[in-house]
Protein backbone atom coordinates (compact mmCIF):
# COMPACT_ATOMS: atom_id res chain seq x y z
CA UNK A 1 0.00 0.00 0.00
CA UNK A 2 2.66 2.38 0.79
CA UNK A 3 4.55 2.00 -2.50
CA UNK A 4 1.12 2.30 -4.21
CA UNK A 5 0.52 5.68 -2.36
CA UNK A 6 4.19 6.92 -3.08
CA UNK A 7 3.65 6.19 -7.21
CA UNK A 8 0.32 8.14 -6.72
CA UNK A 9 1.82 11.08 -5.24
CA UNK A 10 4.88 10.99 -7.38
CA UNK A 11 2.66 10.75 -10.76
CA UNK A 12 0.76 13.70 -9.14
CA UNK A 13 4.32 15.97 -8.41
CA UNK A 14 5.11 15.09 -12.05
CA UNK A 15 1.77 16.27 -13.71
CA UNK A 16 1.99 19.38 -11.28
CA UNK A 17 5.27 20.40 -12.49
CA UNK A 18 4.73 19.80 -16.28
CA UNK A 19 1.29 21.85 -16.14
CA UNK A 20 3.04 24.95 -14.38
CA UNK A 21 5.84 24.98 -17.20
CA UNK A 22 5.52 27.15 -20.04
CA UNK A 23 7.94 28.42 -22.88
CA UNK A 24 8.80 32.19 -22.55
CA UNK A 25 9.53 33.60 -26.07
CA UNK A 26 13.00 35.52 -27.07
CA UNK A 27 16.18 34.77 -26.30
CA UNK A 28 18.63 34.34 -23.44
CA UNK A 29 20.96 36.96 -22.54
CA UNK A 30 23.59 36.01 -20.21
CA UNK A 31 23.52 38.49 -17.53
CA UNK A 32 26.88 40.76 -17.25
CA UNK A 33 29.20 39.71 -14.87
CA UNK A 34 30.67 41.51 -11.84
CA UNK A 35 33.91 41.42 -13.55
CA UNK A 36 32.98 42.43 -16.62
CA UNK A 37 31.27 45.46 -14.81
CA UNK A 38 34.53 46.05 -13.20
CA UNK A 39 36.17 46.44 -16.20
CA UNK A 40 34.19 48.78 -17.98
CA UNK A 41 33.66 51.12 -14.81
CA UNK A 42 37.55 50.88 -14.68
CA UNK A 43 37.73 52.18 -18.16
CA UNK A 44 35.43 54.92 -17.86
CA UNK A 45 37.44 56.64 -15.05
CA UNK A 46 40.49 55.85 -17.54
CA UNK A 47 38.56 57.63 -20.34
CA UNK A 48 37.39 60.39 -17.85
CA UNK A 49 40.83 61.06 -16.82
CA UNK A 50 42.55 60.98 -20.40
CA UNK A 51 40.06 63.56 -21.13
CA UNK A 52 41.36 65.52 -18.19
CA UNK A 53 44.67 65.60 -19.63
CA UNK A 54 43.69 66.54 -22.87
CA UNK A 55 42.05 70.03 -21.54
CA UNK A 56 38.78 71.68 -20.44
CA UNK A 57 36.86 71.06 -23.62
CA UNK A 58 37.59 67.48 -24.14
CA UNK A 59 37.03 66.55 -20.63
CA UNK A 60 33.72 68.63 -21.19
CA UNK A 61 32.72 66.66 -24.11
CA UNK A 62 33.41 63.51 -22.01
CA UNK A 63 31.07 64.57 -19.59
CA UNK A 64 28.14 65.75 -21.78
CA UNK A 65 28.96 62.14 -24.29
CA UNK A 66 28.70 60.08 -20.44
CA UNK A 67 26.03 61.83 -18.30
CA UNK A 68 23.10 59.56 -17.64
CA UNK A 69 20.88 59.75 -20.63
CA UNK A 70 18.02 60.37 -18.26
CA UNK A 71 19.81 63.29 -16.89
CA UNK A 72 21.63 65.18 -19.87
CA UNK A 73 19.87 68.39 -18.89
CA UNK A 74 21.20 68.58 -14.93
CA UNK A 75 24.94 69.18 -16.50
CA UNK A 76 27.46 71.07 -14.60
CA UNK A 77 30.42 73.74 -16.60
CA UNK A 78 33.49 73.18 -14.94
CA UNK A 79 34.66 76.23 -16.53
CA UNK A 80 38.11 76.59 -16.77
CA UNK A 81 38.91 73.28 -14.17
CA UNK A 82 39.50 69.84 -14.95
CA UNK A 83 38.93 66.64 -12.75
CA UNK A 84 41.05 63.45 -12.10
CA UNK A 85 39.43 60.89 -10.42
CA UNK A 86 41.07 57.98 -9.33
CA UNK A 87 38.68 55.16 -8.08
CA UNK A 88 39.38 52.69 -5.43
CA UNK A 89 38.05 49.34 -7.87
CA UNK A 90 37.97 47.12 -4.36
CA UNK A 91 34.88 49.31 -3.10
CA UNK A 92 32.73 48.74 -6.20
CA UNK A 93 29.45 47.80 -5.23
CA UNK A 94 25.70 47.85 -6.09
CA UNK A 95 23.70 50.51 -4.83
CA UNK A 96 19.90 49.95 -5.85
CA UNK A 97 18.61 52.43 -3.64
CA UNK A 98 20.39 55.76 -4.73
CA UNK A 99 18.55 58.32 -6.35
CA UNK A 100 20.36 61.63 -8.04
CA UNK A 101 20.14 64.26 -5.00
CA UNK A 102 18.14 67.24 -5.79
CA UNK A 103 17.47 65.57 -9.25
CA UNK A 104 13.78 66.77 -9.68
CA UNK A 105 12.91 63.55 -10.37
CA UNK A 106 10.75 63.12 -8.20
CA UNK A 107 13.20 60.34 -6.12
CA UNK A 108 13.17 58.15 -9.30
CA UNK A 109 16.29 55.43 -9.12
CA UNK A 110 18.14 56.09 -12.85
CA UNK A 111 17.35 53.36 -15.60
CA UNK A 112 20.12 50.73 -14.99
CA UNK A 113 23.10 49.16 -12.66
CA UNK A 114 23.55 52.14 -10.14
CA UNK A 115 27.24 51.27 -8.25
CA UNK A 116 29.19 53.37 -6.04
CA UNK A 117 33.23 53.15 -5.27
CA UNK A 118 35.59 55.47 -3.42
CA UNK A 119 37.15 58.02 -5.24
CA UNK A 120 40.36 60.09 -4.73
CA UNK A 121 39.43 63.58 -6.96
CA UNK A 122 42.23 66.04 -7.87
CA UNK A 123 41.02 69.76 -9.08
CA UNK A 124 43.28 71.41 -11.23
CA UNK A 125 43.31 74.97 -12.75
CA UNK A 126 45.55 75.50 -15.75
CA UNK A 127 47.61 72.75 -14.41
CA UNK A 128 48.11 73.55 -11.47
CA UNK A 129 46.62 71.40 -8.68
CA UNK A 130 44.00 73.11 -6.75
CA UNK A 131 42.54 70.30 -3.97
CA UNK A 132 42.62 67.31 -3.40
CA UNK A 133 39.31 65.28 -1.66
CA UNK A 134 38.37 61.54 -0.83
CA UNK A 135 34.78 60.62 -1.08
CA UNK A 136 32.06 58.34 -2.97
CA UNK A 137 31.22 58.82 -6.89
CA UNK A 138 27.78 56.49 -8.58
CA UNK A 139 28.19 55.26 -11.60
CA UNK A 140 25.45 53.40 -13.64
CA UNK A 141 25.86 50.77 -16.36
CA UNK A 142 23.15 50.61 -19.07
CA UNK A 143 23.05 48.63 -22.21
CA UNK A 144 26.41 48.16 -21.57
CA UNK A 145 27.77 51.59 -21.46
CA UNK A 146 28.79 53.18 -18.42
CA UNK A 147 26.75 56.33 -17.46
CA UNK A 148 28.14 58.84 -14.85
CA UNK A 149 26.71 62.34 -13.24
CA UNK A 150 28.62 65.75 -13.84
CA UNK A 151 29.81 66.69 -10.79
CA UNK A 152 29.35 70.70 -9.64
CA UNK A 153 31.62 71.86 -7.79
CA UNK A 154 29.55 74.77 -6.97
CA UNK A 155 25.49 75.39 -7.10
CA UNK A 156 24.38 78.60 -9.19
Amino acid sequence: MRRVLLAVLGMVSLGLVAGCSSAIAGQPVAAASPDHDRELVQEYFDDLNEAASEGTSQQREFLQRSQHPDYTDELCDLGDLTLSIYPAMSTLRVDPDWVPPDAGRNATHPRGMVYVLGVSVSIRQDGALLGEQIGSQRVVILDDKVYGFAPCLTRQ
